[in-house]
Parts: structure tokens; sequence; C-alpha cells
């Protein structure tokens, strides 16, 4: 099991290649949450990642010329990167789900990219059957663990009595690590693990005290889809770890809107997890200094632009509605001419008239809609409702 001194020791041999990322006071999040919230930057890391700490660890214990991982993507980046700096030759296994942003990262980094399968544990199972490589694990290796773990070091050099560390999961390694160091250096930090609801097995097996499989299903937070926490960092979770909390799709969409709008920070939907969990529970939080970990800012910019939207539903500012009218001149300008008396700004509006549903001479108008809030968005609704239009409510 990884111990206060390997974390230590892991430190020294890293410093010399990995940045001392800032860690930061936000006033506006301490607002919005009534917590004291300091935001520890790992998306400021170089390849982006905190990933690149467990690897350099782990590879300088490496005698051979030949590494190989798997990963979606920041494992990848940063074993190739951290390969590349020690002059070891690197091949990572992704699968084609991963972000073809991720695959040519890693590619620039110098590793050889292979993909194997549709899912992270089948390019696992056959990255381990690559026997002539050296396999580095993302996150169940107590040379990875250690790595990880020097985030807190870092953080305790700069914030003091700190209440709460709130730490994204997919396998473990960064919450292992993290909370092997705080129950040692600050054993009155409560160590709060965030998983998405669509990909669960850590919190299930926090839960259930055994380790639980669980096949993730789609999800935004593809830094974190692994269905199966390690196993090592399971037995360090069920000793140091206090909570887990889970969080849905969009209240990570609104967390990553809230870190480019309020810090002006990019942060990819892993790292956007434990400012999500904040917000979701911020009675509990509430009058606590709180650290979040912001693990990753590699964030798939295909994505971006349905996640920001996803996010400004989420918080009550864009509103999405169907409408179902007659298809004759005259219906679409009644209808926009009440929507701009409510003082609501139409962004998209969207003709369906062959909606199987839809009687012969009925089209269905989906408007999308800039509000201040969701009790704006009721009264413009209420008010299409009181003069007889069929309206559907969007999620």
């Amino acid at each position: 099991m990884v111990e206060i001194a390997d974390i230590q020791s892991a430190l020294r041999r890293i410093q010399p290649f990995v940045h001392k990322t800032p860690i930061f006071y936000s006033r506006s999040f301490s607002e919005l949450s009534g917590a004291e919230v300091y935001l520890k930057a790992e998306n400021l890391q170089k390849t982006g990642s905190f990933k690149v700490r467990g690897a350099f660890n782990k590879i300088q214990e490496i005698r051979g010329k030949k590494v190989i991982a798997a990963s979606m993507g920041n494992h990848a980046q940063g074993v190739a990167f951290a390969a590349g700096n020690l002059g070891k030759q690197a091949r990572v296994i992704m699968p084609f789900t991963s972000s073809i942003v991720k695959q040519e990262a890693t590619r620039r980094y110098g590793a050889e990219v292979v993909l194997h399968g549709e899912s992270f544990k089948e390019a696992l199972d056959f990255a381990l059957s690559q026997k002539d490589h050296e396999f580095i694990h993302a996150y169940d290796d107590e040379a990875i663990i250690a790595g990880q773990g020097t985030i807190w070091i870092e953080i305790m050099e700069d914030v003091r009595d700190i209440d709460f560390v709130i730490v994204p999961v997919g396998g473990g390694g960064l919450i292992a690590g993290i909370s092997t160091v705080c129950k040692s250096l600050s054993p009155a930090t409560r160590v709060i693990g965030v998983q998405t609801m669509s990909a669960s097995s850590a919190f299930r097996s926090f839960r259930e005290k055994q380790v639980i499989e669980n096949i993730p299903s789609a999800t935004i937070a593809d830094g974190i889809a692994v269905g199966r926490v390690g196993d090592s960092t399971f037995e360090i979770m069920r000793r140091n770890v206090d909570d887990m909390i889970l969080v849905d799709e969009g209240a990570i969409a609104m967390a990553i809107l809230l870190f480019l709008e309020r810090k002006k920070l990019v942060v990819e939907v892993a790292g956007a997890v434990p400012l999500a969990a904040l917000m979701e529970n911020k009675e509990r939080f509430r009058g606590k200094r709180v650290v979040l970990v912001i693990s990753g800012g590699n964030i798939d910019f295909t994505l971006i632009d349905r996640i920001i939207h996803r996010g400004l539903a989420s918080s009550g500012r864009v509103g999405v509605f169907e409408v179902s009218v007659d298809d004759i001149p005259g219906r679409l300008h009644f209808l926009t001419g009440i929507i701009a008396a409510h003082r609501g700004n139409i962004l998209n509006v969207v003709h369906d008239r062959l909606a199987p549903d839809l009687p012969v001479g009925q089209t269905r108008l989906v408007f999308t809609v800039e509000i201040r809030g969701k009790a704006h968005l009721e009264e413009i609704l209420e008010d299409l409702e009181k003069r007889g239009f069929e309206l559907r409510r969007s999620d």
C-alpha cells in the first residue's frame, strides 16, 4: 500500500519535470456556494492534466526502453510526454471512441497510438496482452498513485485548515493518492469523491464496501468513464475517503460554463465535476473552506458548443419549447410577438411539418429562447397556454 513517504519521494522525483500548479481563491464561486472556495488548477499542468505526475514517477522506475499504456486520453498524453522526456519508447492503446483531439495530442508527444476496442476495458485488455512492453496502468499502480498524491502536498504549502477537498473519481488513482497524504498530514480534512451518474463504479463500490463493476453509459465525462474501480485504489478509498457524491450531466455542463464565464478557465468535463458537486450540495459545504481539484483542461472542442448550450439550459438562461400551430400565414409572426412582449430573445426556430403525430395542415415550431431565468420562461409559456396554444416543454 502507498505510504506518505512514497508520495514525498515521488514529489522529489517529478519536480524537475512538472509544474507546481497554482491554487487560488475564487470569490465568485465562494459567493455562489456560500463556502470559501479554492481551486487547484491541474488544468494548467503540463499536457493539461494531473496524469503526467504519476507517469513521470512510474516511468523513472522502469529499466526497459519500451512502455505501454491504455487510456481514453489524459493518461495517454501523460505517458507519451513522460516517456519522451525520459528516453523511452511509448505505445498507447486507445479505444476507437476516444476523442480524436486526444489521439492526435498523444501522437504529437511522440507515442505510437494503436486504436483498439470500443471501451477503455477492451483497450486495457489488449494493452495487457502486449508482452514486449512494460505496462503502465492508468490508476491501479502504487507509483502512479504516489505521483498523483503529490498534488495534496502542494495544496498544503499554500492553504491551511481545509475542511473539505472535492476530487473527481474514475478508476480512483487521484483520490487514492490525495487521500493518503491528506489523512496523514491533515486528518481533519474530509475527502469527498465525485462521479457522474453515468459511470458510478467507484461510488457503488464505496457504498457497498466491495468492488462493483458498472459498465458506463453514454457520458460527456469520458475522462472518468471507468467501468471498474481499481483494487488497490478501492482499498485506499475505503480507508481514507469520507464520502462519494454523484452528479448528473446537466450539473457538469453548468459547471463548465461557470468556469468559462467566472474564471476564464478551460476545464474538461471530468475536471468540472467537483464544482458541480459543490453547487448541487451548497448546504453541506456552506461556511467551510473547500478545495476543488480541477483535474484537467483537455476538453473536446467539437463538443463544447453542445456542453455550453446544455449548461445555459440547466442554469435557466436558455429555454427550449415546442408549439403546435395551424400552418397558415401569420401564425409564426403572432407567436414571436408574444415572446418579444415578454422580452424573450429568440435564438433559433425550427419548423417540423413531418412529425408523424401531427395532423395534416399543422406544423410544430421548436423555439430556443434566451431568458432571465426559469420563472421568466414560465411567464412566457403561461401566456401562450392562455391563448390556446398546445405546448411541450423540453428538459
